[in-house]
This record gives C-alpha cells, structure tokens and sequence, in this order.
C-alpha cells in the first residue's frame, strides 16, 4: 500500500527523535492546523531547539517508499529539523486554499535554514503550478545551498519549469559552479536552445581563457548537430585534460549526425568504453 509523504515524514520523524520531542511537535501540529497564521511560525522557528539538526537517517527502503509517495522525491540530504518543517507546512498552511500565497510569505522571511528545508519541500505541496514564481526566487539567491534547495535532487524544476526558466536554471549552476549530475531530468529535459546557450557560454570562457565545466557538455548531446558544435567537441576530445575528453566523447556518442561518429573514433579507446557501458555520465560524475 502507498504511503502519502506526510505519513512517511511523521514515521521518520518519530523513529528519529525522543518521545517528548515528537509528542511536542504533534501537539503544534494539530494546534497550527486549527490556528495556522501565528502557530506556525512560533513552530518553525522552535523546531532545531525542540528537536535537533541531525541528519535523516534513511535506508533504501525509505527512499523506496519516498519515490513511491511522488516520483522523484529523493529525500537523501534532509535533516530531522528540515523534514520536520516540511511535514509543518504539509499538515497546515498546506491545506487551506492560500497555501501559495503563505508559502512566498514564508520563504520571504525564512532564514536558510528554513529556506532550504522549504524549497526541498516543493514536490510535496498542492497546487504545485502556483508555486513556480517562487521557486524561481529561490534559483535567483546568491547563496548556492539555497539555489540547490530547489535544482537539486528536487523533481519540482522537471516537473513544473518551462523551457526558458530550466535553461536559465542550467546555466546559473555552471556560472556558480554547482554540479549538473543531481539535477533531475537533465537528460530529458535538454532542448536545442539550452545546447545553444551552453555552447556559447563555452566560447565565453574560453575567450577568457578560464575553464568549461565537462559537466557542460552533458547539456549538449543530440543536439551538437552543425559543423561549429562538432568542432568544439572535436577540440576538447583532442586536447582536453582527461575528464574533458570523457565529457566530449560521451556527447558526440549521443549527437545524431554522422558527422559525430568518426570524431569519436579518433579516440577509440574512449568510443569502446562508451560501448562497452565502462563510460556514463553517471561514472564521470
């Protein structure tokens, strides 16, 4: 039988702390569901004092049963005060109509700690499509944990962001130098403009003479169609440092012209490691 999140949030939460810490927060629970506007906030901020900054501990049939309540939920990384703000917001603000517009007032006046746990949150909550413009003020925070909140292990971005807003996500974690790998979706939601984009961020760097992140290449795939986007590829793939050559041979393994594959074979000992499955994106990470 399914398990929602709320119900998966409580029995972590409960396993994880002691019998007085997880009696205190039911009974604010159930006190911010009948009065959400100022129990609430008294709440979130008590949480850490009440019950600890641990880590969540969760094991494979945890993230097993997180996956099931909402695909893509990945709660790897949460702390028990995190979780447990969650689970505050689920069980009150949560289900009244204005849940939105709460949400922005809460994020507005979070501090990180509350902000991170709140935008990790986002594929939980209900109306999900109203929720966007706020996630993407998340994105715009020159602090990198929180713009991670939302772009990484977060299924929100996939599910809900255009094109315009997930390109932009994209190519705000390499200019901050934040990882591609734990972002959910990156291989299918890969477009032409975002190929375009990166490859001209590529130039930019190089104009400058600083460094392409080989994650970069990642976003460019079966879209490095046209004779300057295999030229590039065809540069790294020949002098590269050894992870940036990785990195082009795996995007002209996916790019869909003819022209990739005998670039490719100029490395052949990198064209057999593709093949073979000894070279993935997931292994570069």
């Amino acid at each position: 039988m399914q398990i929602h999140a709320p119900e998966l949030l409580s029995r972590w939460l409960e396993k994880q702390t002691s019998p007085e810490s997880w009696r205190w927060l039911s009974e604010r629970i159930a006190r911010g569901a009948a009065t959400p506007e100022r129990d609430v906030f008294i709440t979130l901020g008590l949480i850490p004092r009440r019950l600890g900054r641990a880590d969540l501990a969760l094991d494979a049939a945890d993230l097993e049963a997180a996956d099931a309540a909402r695909p893509g939920w990945d709660p790897r990384g949460w702390s028990v005060d995190g979780a447990a703000r969650v689970l505050v917001l689920l069980r009150t603000v949560a289900q009244g109509d204005k849940f939105p517009e709460n949400f922005q007032r809460l994020c507005r006046t979070a501090d990180v700690a509350e902000a991170i746990a709140f935008y990790r949150g986002l594929p939980l909550y209900p109306q999900g499509d109203r929720l966007e413009a706020q996630a993407a003020e998340g994105l715009r925070s020159n602090m990198s944990a929180i713009f991670e909140a939302v772009a990484h292990n977060n299924a929100y971005p996939r599910d809900h962001f255009d094109d315009h807003r997930w390109n932009h996500m994209i190519l705000k974690a390499l200019f901050v130098g934040s990882a591609l790998a734990p972002i959910q979706g990156l291989d299918a939601r890969a477009n032409a403009d975002l190929a375009l984009m990166l490859f001209d961020y590529a130039h930019e760097r190089w104009a400058a003479e600083r460094g392409v992140s080989p994650e970069l290449w990642r976003g460019v795939g079966s879209y490095a169609t046209t004779p300057p986007m295999l030229a590039d590829l065809a540069r790294v793939l020949a002098n590269g440092a050894t992870v940036e050559r990785e990195a082009a041979a795996l995007a002209l393994a996916a790019s869909q012209s003819e022209d990739a594959a005998p670039i490719l074979q100029s490395a052949p000992d990198l064209a057999r490691r593709i093949e073979t499955g000894a070279l993935t994106w997931q292994t570069l990470a």
